[in-house]
């Protein structure tokens, strides 16, 4: 049996810039399992709990799915994009699958409340527990956790600061589609 001393996964990152500065992108063979600003609380503890999670260990360098996500995010910070392809690998509980499902389907341009969020997934009394799942999304952009809001419209906690929530939330209201005020229902 294998064990984090003799890993038996490969988790290739690279960076990238942004419009909002650095983020950090990493890749198995299965796909990108982490994409993250890189002043993101807690970054490193991230890193090193996902490589726990896959038995992996982390490598500079580049794959085919890190060469689809620079291609991608070019085209989301053109305002092109409002849907990622590339194939995502995210390590977690049946649980946390959903809620990561659920944030996928809130279209780009909309906003939805942690409350909202957990009616759609017939859940209405795990608002907590769902809102921490958002928080261990580690595909920043990709599973769109910036998309979810307070109740009261109050930009809540983003672990790589409220000003770059604002700023992607503003960003894709300007190349989106949907009429302002108009909320994921």
């Amino acid at each position: 049996m294998e064990t984090q001393n003799n890993p038996i996964a490969t988790i290739t990152t690279t960076e990238f810039s942004t419009p909002l500065g650095p983020m950090l992108a990493g890749a198995t063979d299965e796909g990108v399992c982490i994409l993250e600003f890189t002043n993101r609380i807690r970054l490193e503890k991230e890193i090193t709990e996902l490589q726990n999670l896959l038995n992996a260990v982390s490598t500079p360098g580049r794959n085919k799915h890190l060469d689809q996500l620079e291609t991608e995010l070019k085209e989301y910070f053109e305002g092109k994009r409002k849907h990622f392809e590339v194939a995502i690998h995210t390590p977690g509980n049946d649980f946390a699958q959903s809620v990561w499902q659920a944030l996928q389907e809130i279209p780009y341009g909309a906003t939805c409340s942690y409350k909202e969020q957990a009616d759609r997934m017939n859940n209405p009394k795990a608002i907590r527990a769902i809102a921490s799942t958002n928080g261990r999304n580690r595909l920043a952009i990709i599973i769109p956790c910036h998309r979810v809001i307070g109740s009261n419209g109050s930009m809540t906690g983003y672990a790589a600061g409220v000003d770059k929530k604002k700023w992607l939330l503003k960003f894709e209201r300007e190349n989106s589609e949907i009429p302002a005020g108009n909320l994921f229902k």
